[in-house]
């Protein structure tokens, strides 16, 4: 086992130590190392893993054909007002700034909207609902590397004795 500093290594790393504390929360965990550090201990070997991810979807919506061309629209619009933008500081002198802006909008909204239907259409109905997703973990242990092992698991024991 190596207790080479991980600072020095590139993220992602497999990380490596053994389990001082486990904790339901990842701010548990966390209140864990910043408590470790407040009592000085070398935090740099210490790592919080979390640990039985599971990849959870929330379906939060249908898709309509309607909501799909809103989507597209919307994505457009903010398209359409960064090309505005740029054409509108690089137009001839005269040109009204505001025109080629909502000429722009109108285009990127128009072009969101048609590619928002034909990512709807292409889909064939085999995923009509809109969702949100992100990895969570069931636990989150902190581990620790190097000769204080010990030290580090006594110490979280002891504060959090204390309360």
């Amino acid at each position: 086992m190596t207790t080479q500093n991980p600072a020095a290594q590139p993220l992602p790393y497999r990380p490596s130590g053994l389990p001082i504390a486990s904790y339901e929360t990842y701010a548990e965990a966390q209140r864990a190392v910043d408590r470790l550090s407040d009592e000085e201990f070398p935090v740099e070997y210490v790592s919080i893993v979390g640990t039985d991810l599971r990849l959870v979807e929330q379906v939060t919506g249908r898709l309509t054909r309607g909501r799909a061309v809103a989507a597209g629209a919307a994505s457009g619009l903010w398209f359409g007002l960064f090309v505005g933008l740029l054409l509108a500081l690089f137009a001839p002198e005269g040109s009204s700034f505001l025109a080629i802006i909502a000429l722009g909008l109108l285009i990127g909204a128009a072009f969101g909207a048609v590619m928002g239907l034909a990512g709807y259409a292409a889909t064939g109905g085999r995923r009509d609902f809109v969702s949100r997703s992100g990895i969570v973990a069931n636990r989150y242990e902190v581990l620790c590397r190097g000769p204080r092992i010990e030290e580090a698991r006594a110490l979280l024991e002891r504060l959090a004795a204390e309360g």
